[in-house]
């Protein structure tokens, strides 16, 4: 131990047992005057909350919002997290106990994004190289598989501190070797300017503290990549204005700025680097384990679970399969240089022994991050088993934020608060009304409880009813902590989160116009005439046609039919809807190169329809300059053949329709695929009048489309199939019935035409079929095999 006011650093990887042991050995043998912890120095004020009897692992959800940036963020501490057993320990042993550390809220942690959501991100993985090259030297495929071989089964050995062999583990020898791995991990690599703000700050705290301890011991635990930084700062003179023995001064939040922190249940589900998080430590079941009874009964319970898991998903393992499967990890343990077999030999031993498929990519414990796509379904079974099941509690005298208490108090009053069955709403009556609005704004939160299973889908959808279906809640109280970031009442939190994604939206109207129609279902009206502004200020800037057409159709169905929300022919509204509609001919006539059918402008085509047809009065563009600028378009060689099919469309839908024979047979001449492309577009914006005229007779385009189709050479006819096909997909099957009826009519023949769109083959592989066929017999006739015909 060192002499006179040295500080002892002990620089732990967070989330790690051996670290935990160690510190715990630590305080008990040193009995320090202070412990210091890396955590935020805002939450010293409330550590008798945080020592509460929590069942952990638990977390402090600390968040901040200004006009610049918003910021969330997770200290999350679990039974085996060394900075837990600091706060618990250094209590218990009579030491003052501090966090460090700078807010959650402070810039210096936004240096990377990450670290917005996670104050104990991996350090090593800011600075892999130094990792990546021991890696090599000890010849294994990841940091975990390193850190598990070096420390967590050659430390402290059991829980009681035993080591190999039941022999004390050696805490000083432990504390060596982790200072050598930091010193090497950090190496000479310059801080970024985040962690330089971080350590220079918890370095004031390491020398007030000295300075407070005279000769008494003072213990800092902070993550093992900042314990070289501080240790060469705390050495350093203090600098002028340092406050001797005052604690040094909590950063406070700019003026106007919103922010706090609460405590809320975590899980091993969250903590578990293979779901995402980016801790020290993944798999925490196991590490859960190897807390509680050390490394040679984990890797047998871990045996057990992985077993007992595959075979609750139907997954058989024989006696065989585990006697090889123990027999392989033992072996693999002792190859490597393990004392105890680590959480990698385990998994690679029952890998080799229980899959026998051929596996395309490398076991996810040889790397690090979420798994992928595709996975050995016996691996993600294996990775679950490893993570574990368990789900923090807080104590009942945590403070919780009012939104808790709110919701609580609303659900109990609409009668949602114990619902286990599904939920029915009349939106015309206004207690179910208020309801869904409850129900919506718990949505957009991310609040689970309630799932809604149908309903209206946008303005112009004439539903009225909604129903919603009880969900699993267990994320339920720590989600409406951290919703309670937003406000203290329902309406107002769900009001702030639907602004400020608002505000992330930017200038892209077609996601403004989501939220729209959620703002309008949360029933949150300054937040919808505050969207409503930015959309008519916005669509005149539009370049997109296809997400200008989402916007006005989604205004245009509002304005039009929203008697259940309350803004139908709201005046923001029809400026958005006029403002669109006008934006969508000039784009449209500017439109040329762009080869292929693209859905989403055709749609931006018939919600310009609608707005004629429903709307005219707001827009500036009159139903014959429309139809005029369709006439320009549709006649433009330069334009895109779906949308020159749409603006024919168009003036057939205003009631000024032009001779499709021409055109069609001039498509049909010069590229046949382009005339399913022409046809597509047509059938997008007047379908109605295509069918109302196939129905009542005569030659219609249905007609002339037919002549040009029966005269097609085989090849032609093959090549066009597919676009034609998605052209006459936009009738339903009743018209499409209509349609087979007329052509059997035009032909003489009698049969059932339901039968024709109900073959029990695709009419293209028919078609190929055919065609392949042919081939085949034109070469055997060309080398004299063929039979007679």
């Amino acid at each position: 131990m060192p002499a006179g006011n040295s500080p002892v650093f002990l620089g732990v990887r967070h989330h790690s047992p051996a670290c935990a042991r160690l510190v715990a050995r630590t305080i008990a043998s040193l009995r320090p005057a202070y412990v210091l912890v890396e955590g935020p120095a805002d939450m010293n004020d409330r550590l008798e909350e945080l020592l509460l009897g929590h069942t952990l692992p638990i977390a402090v959800f600390s968040h901040y919002r200004d006009e610049q940036r918003v910021a969330t963020s997770w200290t999350p501490l679990c039974d085996y997290s060394p900075e837990w057993i600091a706060l618990r320990e250094g209590r218990a042993a009579g030491a003052q106990v501090r966090f460090i550390d700078l807010p959650a809220w402070h810039p210096a942690l936004a240096e990377d994004g990450d670290r917005y959501a996670n104050r104990y991100a991996d350090a090593e993985a800011r600075y892999a190289e130094a990792t990546r090259r021991l890696c090599t030297r000890f010849a294994v495929d990841s940091v975990d598989a390193l850190w598990d071989g070096l420390f967590e089964v050659t430390g402290l050995g059991d829980a009681d501190g035993s080591g190999a062999g039941g022999e004390p583990g050696d805490a000083e020898d432990l504390r060596a070797r982790l200072d050598a791995y930091f010193a090497l991990v950090r190496g000479d690599a310059q801080a970024d300017p985040g962690d330089r703000a971080r350590e220079e700050y918890m370095a004031s705290w390491v020398r007030a503290a000295l300075a407070r301890a005279e000769d008494r011991p003072v213990l800092v635990v902070t993550g093992g990549f900042h314990q070289p930084a501080l240790r060469a700062l705390s050495a350093l003179p203090a600098p002028e204005g340092d406050g001797g023995t005052d604690w040094p001064s909590v950063p406070e939040p700019p003026e106007g700025a919103l922010g706090g922190s609460f405590l809320v249940p975590y899980s091993f589900h969250r903590l578990d680097a293979f779901t995402g998080y980016r801790s020290g430590m993944p798999s925490p079941g196991y590490y859960q384990q190897l807390w509680e009874t050390g490394p040679a009964k984990a890797a047998r319970g871990l045996l057990h679970a992985v077993t007992e898991r595959l075979r609750t998903r139907g997954i058989r393992l024989s006696t065989a399969d585990l006697i090889a499967a123990r027999t392989l990890s033992q072996g693999l343990a002792r190859l490597r240089g393990h004392p105890y077999e680590t959480r990698v030999d385990v998994l690679d031993g029952l890998a080799g022994a229980v899959i026998a498929d051929d596996l395309d990519r490398p076991l996810p414990w040889t790397t690090r991050g979420t798994l992928g796509a595709g996975t050995h379904p016996v691996v993600v079974e294996m990775v679950a088993a490893c993570t574990g099941e368990a789900v923090g509690r807080l104590h009942p005298d945590t403070p919780l934020p009012p939104l808790v208490h709110d919701v609580a108090a609303q659900l109990a009053r609409l009668g949602l608060a114990d619902a286990d069955a599904p939920v029915t709403l009349d939106l015309t009556r206004a207690e179910d009304l208020s309801r869904s609005r409850a129900l919506h704004r718990l949505r957009v939160l991310g609040v689970p409880g309630f799932s809604r299973v149908s309903g209206p889908a946008d303005g112009a959808d004439p539903v009225f009813s909604e129903v919603w279906e009880p969900e699993p809640a267990a994320r339920r109280e720590a989600a409406l902590i951290e919703a309670g970031a937003y406000g203290a009442r329902l309406d107002e939190a769900a009001a702030a989160l639907l602004g400020e994604r608002v505000h992330a939206a930017g200038p892209a109207v077609g996601a403004l116009a989501g939220l729209l129609f959620d703002a309008v279902l949360c029933g949150v009206g300054p937040l919808c005439e505050d969207l409503l502004v930015s959309l008519a200020a916005g669509v005149g800037q539009v370049g997109d046609l296809g997400a200008l057409g989402e916007v006005l159709a989604a205004t245009l169905g509002l304005w039009r039919h929203d008697r259940v929300f309350g803004v139908a022919r709201d005046k923001l509204l029809g400026a958005v809807v006029g403002g669109a509609a006008d934006r969508v001919f000039w784009l449209a006539e500017g439109l040329h190169g762009d080869r292929g059918v693209d859905l989403p402008r055709l749609r931006a085509l018939a919600a310009a329809r609608d707005a004629l047809r429903h709307a005219p009065d707001l827009l500036s563009v009159t139903p014959q300059a429309a139809a005029e600028a369709a006439a320009r378009i549709s006649r433009d060689p330069r334009a895109p053949a779906d949308l020159r099919g749409a603006a024919f469309g168009l003036r057939w839908a205003l009631g000024v329709p032009d001779d499709p024979g021409p055109v069609v047979r001039a498509l049909a001449s010069a590229a046949v695929d382009t005339l399913g492309d022409w046809l597509t577009g047509l059938f997008a914006v007047a379908r109605e009048e295509v069918a109302r005229a196939t129905a009542t007779g005569g030659d219609s385009l249905v007609d002339v489309v037919d002549g040009v189709v029966s005269a097609m050479a085989e090849g032609d006819f093959l090549t066009g199939l597919p676009a034609l096909r998605q052209a006459f997909a936009f009738f339903p099957p009743r018209e499409r019935e209509r349609i087979a009826e007329h052509l059997l009519h035009r032909r003489g023949l009698r049969g059932s035409a339901r039968s024709l769109l109900r073959t029990s083959a695709d009419p293209l592989l028919q078609a190929r079929a055919r065609a392949l066929e042919e081939n085949v017999i034109q070469l055997l006739d060309r080398h004299g095999l063929g039979a007679p015909r």
